[in-house]
């Protein structure tokens, strides 16, 4: 079964969907206009429930089907990124600073084409709740709307979620059991010398050769303090120091992201980047304060409900069409918060070649909305079959 026949009538709706929103990009959890829009179709397809509010803006919409059964969610994120766009098409972004280079305004149209669809066919038991997020590049709007409650409110017993893959072939679907991303966290390490000229570098404290020695012991993290085989990426990717070449500054700091997947590589790091920093101190004489800022947790996929996602996927681009085993990846997602309240599958749908995600020249393929809205509205139906 490739795109269901009433979703692909409907297509061209979707298409003036997506670059409506493309147009009119939000940040965070400031998506109000984003929201609005959303609630607007979800009222014309004649949705059941609306409630707005949830983790601040976030929405859920309920459709009830035929009869009882369990509640089933769906979920997309809304909110865009802090950037220029470069795409040069019609319906680049208006506003200066922001830009769908995630493609999050394909995301959330997939879901709404999803919601028309089973608002009017109804051939499916229970209920499907449809999450609209927003934060999730930022803030953590996953985690609030768990934390509002979300799922117990709801009823909502397993979850789902998928991001467009940039390089994967168009319309096929990739996901794997246990874990799919990494977690995320931050590290800023504050470094304070005693500044002074830089033609008298014996009467200072210089935060700055502190800060390089810093940055290539904490290296040896990844290379020396894990096993080869458990996933570590350690990244520096921010140092600021200094003002003029003839000054040595007082301070210095240093910034970098770590993606791990279980949690001993995680505590290993932090102890490790700790240890190091008083080291360092202690061997420049200088002051070192090293911030450890856990972020989202690893997504973790239930393999049962992966399998069954995959088993839908196929019905949509075939048995050539999903790679149900591609292995996980150390970027992170906020869908992990949902994963950890209920079982559910994270998937990546491809949309051809083209630029990948966070390029200023980056935009949503159009033509695998259909594709992705046809596997939610299926997803549901075999979910919850309708019992006669």
């Amino acid at each position: 079964m490739p795109v269901l026949n009433r979703i692909a009538d409907f297509a061209a709706d979707m298409t003036a969907w997506r670059r409506h929103l493309h147009q009119h990009p939000e940040l965070g959890f400031d998506c109000h206009q984003t929201a609005a829009f959303v609630a607007e179709r979800l009222r014309d397809f004649g949705v059941d429930e609306i409630h707005g509010g949830i983790g601040r803006t976030g929405i859920v919409a309920i459709i009830s089907g035929q009869g009882d059964g369990p509640t089933i969610g769906l979920r997309a994120d809304m909110d865009a990124l802090p950037m220029d766009e470069a795409t040069g098409a019609e319906w680049a972004s208006t506003v200066p600073g922001r830009m769908h280079a995630c493609g999050h305004d394909g995301h959330t149209t997939m879901l709404l084409g999803a919601a028309r669809y089973l608002a009017e066919t109804r051939n499916f038991a229970g209920r499907v709740a449809l999450i609209f997020q927003p934060a999730e590049e930022a803030g953590g709007g996953g985690e609030a709307m768990v934390q509002d409650g979300m799922m117990d409110r709801f009823g909502i017993s397993r979850v789902f979620a998928m991001h467009n893959n940039p390089g994967q072939p168009e319309g096929s679907f990739q996901t794997t059991p246990g874990p799919i991303m990494a977690a995320v966290d931050t590290f800023e390490i504050h470094l304070k010398g005693r500044g002074g000229h830089a033609a008298l570098p014996h009467l200072t404290a210089d935060p700055v050769v502190a800060a390089v020695a810093v940055i290539s012991a904490i290296q040896t993290i990844s290379s020396r303090n894990h096993y080869a085989l458990d996933d570590l990426v350690l990244s520096v990717t921010q140092i600021h120091a200094g003002s003029a070449d003839n000054i040595v500054p007082d301070t210095a700091y240093v910034c970098g992201t770590v993606r791990t997947f279980a949690p001993h590589v995680r505590d290993m790091v932090r102890r490790r980047m700790i240890q190091i920093c008083e080291g360092q101190a202690a061997a420049y004489d200088v002051e070192i304060r090293p911030d450890y800022i856990e972020g989202y947790p690893a997504t973790v996929n239930d393999p049962d409900q992966t399998d069954f996602a995959a088993a839908v996927a196929r019905e949509i681009a075939g048995d050539a069409g999903v790679v149900a085993d591609a292995g996980r990846e150390m970027g992170a997602e906020d869908f992990s918060y949902m994963l950890n309240a209920r079982p559910g599958c994270y998937l990546f749908l491809g949309q051809g070649d083209g630029p990948g995600v966070h390029n200023p020249t980056y935009d949503f393929n159009d033509d695998v909305a259909p594709v992705g809205a046809s596997f939610f509205a299926r997803l549901v139906e075999r979910a919850q079959p309708v019992t006669r």
